[in-house]
């Protein structure tokens, strides 16, 4: 049991939570519509025994046998080492590529914009064949770079916020009642929402979600990645715009954007936690295709139109893909190898970022 203090001020808490979750959002546009439609998280749900940690679990190592000889150590418990030595964790082993053209190459990771520590041992943080395309690379491209970053904030509040309340406006009753219904825990945030736009009230309440399995924005693969390669001094880019990125959402019709909040009410935020975590379980496995194939299982149980999903889809995911492998090409140069790191759901698939790569010429393996 928690004592709350006298000064406990539950609206400005909620109101805390609520630019939380919105700060956030720009993380998740990023990725491609997912986790039940918005953003980049496509999250999809085939349940597996071994769900992917929780904040609880997190600073456990993702898969302690593949870092100890056989046969296994009796463990020592006392202090977390084994009777042989301590146990290093492991990196996951993540989506990683090599895309090549003659002299010209292209190092392609998929990313999670969330994560967990574990996610990233303090004495490796990736795997070594990552960390030498990384230093081999003068270039890293990120969907979006961290200057404009600094100014999303701003943006998201001003292209999907009101100051009526709107979302009552753009929604039929029914839908409404299903928000209301769905928020009714937390009826502070449930004031907020009232302001946002439909395709901003969708990314905000699956953000919740993924909130309560306690995924964190300081351990995205974006952030951590930084954190290594600001120590080789390169240069880092994005490879769209903080407006190209926001209109992406802005232009959506209010259909399509209604689409979008109806899919992320399908579920209940249970379902939805256990999404983010099977995606994270396979992030960490690394297929890009398998990621994208379970993304496609999930999308198609969730539509709700199918002609308005595949129209989400086509420009929050495809039309997206098409411009970050015309920009990653632009960029790259022989002997010169551009790092790209973009949401792991856009590399599988046959209009996935890898596959046009294909189509373009280069030859793209995995790491």
């Amino acid at each position: 049991m928690s004592v709350v203090p006298d000064s406990y001020d539950k609206p400005r808490v909620a109101r805390a939570a609520f630019a939380k979750a919105t700060a956030l959002v720009l993380s998740f546009v990023l990725y491609a519509v997912g986790v039940a439609a918005p953003p980049a998280f496509a999250v999809v749900g085939s349940r597996t025994p071994q769900a992917a940690g929780d904040a609880g679990s997190a600073a456990a190592p993702a898969n302690p046998a593949a870092a100890v000889a056989a046969p296994p150590p009796r463990a020592d418990r006392s202090d977390g080492t084994t009777a042989s030595g301590p146990v290093r964790a492991q990196p996951p082993r993540m989506p990683f590529y090599v895309a090549t053209k003659g002299t010209t190459t292209i190092y392609i990771l998929g990313t999670l914009h969330v994560g967990f520590a574990s996610d990233y041992p303090p004495e490796q943080p990736f795997r070594k064949p990552i960390l030498a395309a990384l230093d081999a690379s003068p270039t890293l491209a990120l969907e979006i770079s961290p200057d404009e970053l600094l100014l999303s904030q701003d943006d998201v509040n001003r292209y999907g916020m009101c100051r009526s309340e709107c979302l009552i406006d753009y929604l039929p009753d029914e839908m409404w009642r299903r928000v209301e219904t769905r928020m009714r825990s937390n009826p502070e945030a449930l004031k907020e929402l009232r302001h946002t736009r439909p395709w901003l009230a969708s990314m905000l309440i699956e953000t919740y979600d993924t909130l309560k399995a306690g995924f964190q924005s300081e351990y995205g693969t974006e952030a951590q990645l930084q954190n290594v390669y600001l120590r080789a001094r390169g240069k880092i880019v994005g490879l769209e715009t903080l407006n190209e990125q926001i209109s992406t959402f802005t232009r959506l019709t209010s259909a399509q954007q209604r689409e979008m909040l109806a899919q992320d009410l399908v579920q209940t935020p249970a379902e939805n936690v256990a999404d983010v975590k099977e995606l994270h379980r396979l992030w960490r496995i690394g297929d890009a295709d398998a990621l994208k194939a379970w993304d496609d299982a999930k999308s198609s149980k969730l539509a709700r139109n199918k002609a308005l999903a595949a129209q989400v889809d086509n420009r929050v995911v495809y039309q997206r893909n098409q411009r970050f492998v015309a920009r990653m090409v632009a960029l790259a140069a022989p002997d010169k190898p551009v790092f790209v790191a973009i949401g792991a759901l856009h590399l599988g698939g046959q209009r996935g970022v890898l596959e046009l790569l294909r189509k373009r010429g280069f030859v793209v393996v995995g790491g």
